[in-house]
């Protein structure tokens, strides 16, 4: 008996996405063209391998056997991945420690995370989220981060400290976050007899709005404080207040319905940067790939 590895592979993008449909979306071929692969590799074993229910494709105890057969292959193409890299002394290869805040780390890091082993296999990419900027810098000194994100309100960001280098990733647009049954702002004036959510005070998001009131020449109403941007829009959702909010925020959040977001001028732009060690060893060659990458995959966002 011939089997096919390809559609045998064909078969494990099946069963780990739960159905036809979403396979073709992960591996980029139609419905049908996926239902064809299936139904050659019954023809080839004899045996049927799926059975199609309600809730989504189910594998047969012969299509079990296949898949796992798939899932060892696949097992045994990483581990020689990994060893070409390693025999390769020009590819990036070790572990990289990168800290981020949420925002970043879901719009940026976790898009990365696979593309980046596949990339390079000798790489090793680990995440930490890190909420205290001023312990994360410690750590990033000590040597126990090789990266570190960082979010600047860009009116006026601060110089890098000595021995280390900033490299500015994207801007992004400040917006105004409405209540629901709350008038939305189309100038800057309509921001001053508002009520607003606060940031804690060591973000951009609350330098930005102590900025704007100095903008507006007036002091800004604020009634609550929070930290995560995600607590800021359920904080919108339920009427406590308007709030600032940079545009990856409430990209990568749930917007509640009745929430409105509003693009205005002169709001300014929240910068993203990557801060590392700067020696004559560091970064590593490691750390620049990952920050290459980091580079490029904010360079390809669409914002604005």
């Amino acid at each position: 008996m011939e089997v096919s590895a390809h559609r045998i592979a064909v078969l494990l993008a099946v069963h780990r996405a739960g159905g036809v449909v979403a396979a073709s979306d992960l591996l980029q071929l139609t419905p049908s063209a996926i239902s064809q692969q299936i139904k050659l590799l019954e023809k080839e074993t004899g045996v049927r391998v799926l059975d199609r229910t309600p809730t989504g494709a189910v594998l047969t105890e012969a299509g079990r056997v296949l898949a796992e057969a798939a899932e060892r292959i696949e097992a045994e193409l990483t581990t020689a991945r990994r060893t070409l890299a390693s025999i390769d002394s020009s590819a990036p290869s070790g572990t990289v420690l990168v800290g981020s805040f949420a925002t970043a780390l879901r719009a940026l890091l976790l898009p990365l995370i696979v593309s980046l082993e596949q990339d390079h296999p000798g790489l090793e990419l680990i995440v930490e989220e890190v909420v205290d900027e001023r312990s994360g810098l410690a750590r990033l000194r000590r040597g126990d981060l090789d990266l570190l994100l960082l979010e600047r309100d860009s009116h006026d960001p601060p110089a890098s400290p000595q021995a280390m280098h900033d490299v500015p990733l994207l801007d992004e647009s400040w917006l105004v976050v409405v209540p629901p049954e709350h008038p939305s702002p189309s100038t800057l004036a309509d921001l001053v007899r508002a009520t607003w959510i606060n940031l804690e005070a060591s973000t951009a998001g609350s330098m930005a709005l102590t900025r704007l009131s100095h903008q507006l020449g007036t002091p800004l109403s604020t009634r609550h404080v929070a930290y995560d941007y995600d607590v800021v829009l359920a904080m919108v959702s339920h009427g406590m207040g308007y709030a600032l909010m940079p545009e990856l925020a409430v990209r990568s959040g749930f917007v509640p319905d009745g929430v409105d977001v509003v693009r205005l001028p002169g709001l300014g732009t929240r910068q993203l940067v990557v801060r590392h060690r700067a020696t004559r060893r560091e970064p590593s060659h490691a750390a620049r790939a990952v920050l290459g990458a980091l580079v490029d995959h904010a360079g390809a966002l669409e914002l604005g």
